[in-house]
């Protein structure tokens, strides 16, 4: 659906992307990760077709955006990380402008709001003016207005950003029910774990590079090469210690309130060879428990040390 070859961009010398490359399948909801100045809304603007790169090329349905915009922004709704709402408009008078701006009017324009509000959940509020909204109801609006040509593919800039708990997660719905319709969206957040409950893929930039790319389940898993395991046995504590001490995997131990934790080198082989030692040498185990490796600490592994740009 979407792919990206060697996208640089550089501002007066600063380099905010450096030759990236990424592809989106179609159907997928993929978030995008990166830090402030990470080149993350850079990336997403010369995708959307808003900002020309310095080089590289970005294809949406083999289209190149910069060859093709109209073309492509036939095919692409994009939701930037403001508002840019008319306050002065109710909120179905602001959904009839934008799809009059489609060539949308009359009947089909009444039919198409309807649906749209209901998916966004503000069937409620077509009456009441814009600015009378709640942020995470604007946010939900924006989108709508992103839906109304129908695109197959979806650009959301931060659209969680700032909202409430419960908003986040009438956002975090809305998109389930985008992915259900078949629709490819481009998602980037700073809150990391919904990121890596509702999509399907992620990718982490840092310093304009691209450093990871995949299911979030195979990115943890291709990192952990080093972990914890957090081991609790009825007796023979200092046995156990000593025993996992000769072990060449294991990096520190500690114990903590009763707790042995360990710090190993290797991923789940060596957790069964760690346990089969243990309960071979005699040792009551009552807990053996690897603490999982979240996406936030992906990300910290990732980007730990990264120059940060402007953009």
């Amino acid at each position: 659906m979407v792919v990206v070859e060697n996208l640089t961009k550089k501002f007066k010398g600063t380099l905010a992307v450096d030759r990236l490359n990424m592809e989106i399948p179609e159907g997928e909801i993929y978030g995008f990760v990166g830090a402030n100045g990470a080149g993350k809304t850079t990336t997403m603007r010369i995708i959307a077709g808003l900002l020309a790169p310095t080089s590289g090329r970005v294809l949406i349905d083999g289209i190149d955006v910069s060859k093709e915009p109209l073309k492509v922004k036939e095919r692409m709704g994009y939701m930037p990380d403001f508002f840019g709402v008319y306050d002065d408009l109710k909120v179905s008078e602001y959904m009839a402008f934008y799809a009059g701006l489609q060539g949308i009017y009359g009947a089909k324009c009444i039919e198409l709001t309807h649906s749209l509000l209901e998916l966004v959940r503000l069937t409620h509020k077509k009456d009441a003016y814009v600015d009378t909204l709640s942020r995470g109801m604007k946010q939900r609006l924006c989108l709508a207005r992103s839906l109304i040509h129908d695109p197959e593919f979806l650009i959301l800039d931060e659209p969680a950003s700032g909202l409430d708990p419960r908003a986040r997660v009438e956002m975090k719905e809305i998109l389930k029910e985008l992915r259900s319709m078949g629709k490819t969206v481009l998602i980037s957040s700073h809150i990391l774990p919904e990121l890596s409950e509702l999509c399907t893929s992620i990718g982490i930039i840092d310093a304009g590079r691209l450093v990871a790319s995949g299911s979030v389940a195979n990115i943890t898993e291709k990192l952990s090469q080093s972990g914890l395991i957090k081991i609790k046995v009825a007796e023979k504590e200092e046995e156990a210690v000593k025993i996992l001490m000769e072990m060449p995997e294991i990096a520190e131990l500690s114990s903590v309130a009763g707790v042995l934790e360990v710090k190993v080198n290797g991923g789940e082989d060596v957790y069964v060879r760690i346990l089969k030692t243990l309960v071979g040498n005699e040792i009551p185990v009552v807990s053996f428990h690897p603490e999982e490796s979240s996406l936030e600490a992906v990300f910290m592994k990732l980007t730990e040390g990264g120059d940060q740009n402007e953009n």
